[in-house]
């Protein structure tokens, strides 16, 4: 581990994976350990704004996940290998940390506490299972595998809530595409996998996301042993950072069980 604070209230590191891939991570604020996990195209700066609300309550830790901003890429690629990545951040983060995971990281976040990742709660905003996506993440991953990596950028940023003013800046990560798309396998709902997940979970939706992102939490829920739905009205993928914290907040330091805390 490297760490050098850049303020009086941030540092930055490095952890080193299982298999010696460095991984960059920020931390900011104060209190039980935070660790937020980006979706697709993300990076640990990118989680700056919704980290610096829980902050207030939270010792936050964001990284880069493999294949972006300050970490390594190490090949070949493996579901199995960001489990680890992720294992040596929350390990670099303190005991029992809690686990938060937007888009596609929030598939990653469940599929690491499935395979025994230790952690505290864990919530996570729209894991996009869409089998009706399938199609086109096939059609990106084809583009890929041909070496045509801003064509498959543009592709999958078509349907994307992504800034235009912003896409150009994800153009170097258009490869981690596919990284993502591991992650989701078949795009289904993964109930045998989820069935394994015991830590407390909170499944988050925006009320005006599409009808199939919501049909996705609500079976991702029901899937889960502890899960508990949220949905944010008039939110989407794109959810305001102060919508979301107070959420977040109020279910990672809530210690009752799903029954328990539906009769509170």
């Amino acid at each position: 581990m490297d760490e050098v604070s850049t303020t009086l209230s941030r540092v930055r590191g490095r952890v080193t994976s299982r298999d010696g891939t460095p991984i960059a991570y920020e931390r900011y604020g104060e209190g039980p350990p935070l660790v937020l996990v980006s979706g697709a195209l993300g990076t640990a700066a990118g989680e700056g704004s919704l980290g610096g609300f829980l902050a207030r309550s939270f010792s936050v830790v964001a990284y880069d996940r493999r294949g972006r901003g300050g970490s390594g890429d190490t090949g070949p690629y493996a579901v199995e290998r960001e489990i680890e990545d992720l294992a040596a951040v929350v390990g670099e983060a303190g005991p029992g940390a809690a686990l938060h995971g937007m888009g596609t990281g929030g598939a990653l976040v469940l599929a690491a506490v499935a395979a025994g990742l230790p952690a505290g709660a864990v919530s996570v905003f729209e894991p996009p299972y869409s089998a009706a996506a399938a199609e086109r993440r096939r059609q990106v991953a084809v583009l890929l595998d041909g070496g045509r990596r801003a064509e498959a950028l543009d592709l999958f940023l078509a349907e994307s809530t992504v800034p235009a003013e912003l896409r150009p800046g994800v153009a170097e990560l258009a490869h981690t595409l596919a990284y993502d798309f591991a992650v989701l396998g078949d795009g289904a709902v993964p109930e045998r996998l989820l069935a394994r997940v015991h830590a407390r979970v909170l499944v988050v939706d925006g009320g005006a996301s599409p009808v199939s992102i919501r049909q996705a939490a609500r079976a991702l829920t029901e899937a889960l042993p502890r899960g508990r739905h949220r949905t944010l009205t008039g939110q989407t993928y794109d959810v305001a950072p102060h919508v979301l914290a107070p959420v977040l907040e109020e279910f990672l330091t809530d210690e009752r069980e799903p029954a328990e805390a539906a009769r509170g």
